[in-house]
């Protein structure tokens, strides 16, 4: 069963079970599915529906930045819950001693050995991590480890 597939068949038990929350974070995801397709010209396949879950629990995170900011609990409380069933979705997050493994990985591959060679070590990384980690938590973690090799 594919993902869309499976948002589809919980769509269906959530309308059954009136659970409007979840019912509209589904159909949120399965019209940003759509937008998707068209704008590629093609079908998802999971890897594209996890990038586009990705985006939009990324979105909802920075709501919720914003909205800690504003002072507005009521506001933060509903995107919370809409984050929550995004993950629900989204594959397990990797660590940080699995994602330092990875990297360290990359960077003996390509021979990164300075700063200046984060972008061969991103590169390599971020198809590997996809779904999985953020490009802001890898990015700091190969300038970590790049500054360490540098000095």
């Amino acid at each position: 069963m594919t993902l869309q597939e499976r948002l589809r068949e919980d769509l269906k038990v959530a309308l059954k079970g009136h659970d409007a929350c979840r019912v509209s974070i589904i159909r949120v995801l399965l019209a940003e599915f759509r937008n998707e397709e068209k704008a590629r010209m093609k079908p998802l396949d999971d890897a594209g529906a996890i990038d586009v879950m990705s985006r939009e629990a990324r979105r909802r995170s920075e709501s919720i930045d914003a909205f800690l900011a504003g002072n507005r609990p009521d506001l933060v409380a509903q995107e919370e819950a809409a984050l929550a069933i995004i993950r629900e979705y989204l594959p397990e997050p990797m660590s940080r001693d699995e994602l330092v493994a990875v990297v360290r990985d990359a960077i003996t591959a390509t021979g990164a050995q300075t700063p200046r060679d984060k972008g061969k070590v991103m590169a390599r990384v971020m198809p590997q991590v996809k779904g999985r980690a953020s490009g802001k938590d890898v990015g700091d973690i190969v300038g970590e480890l790049l500054a360490g090799l540098g000095t």
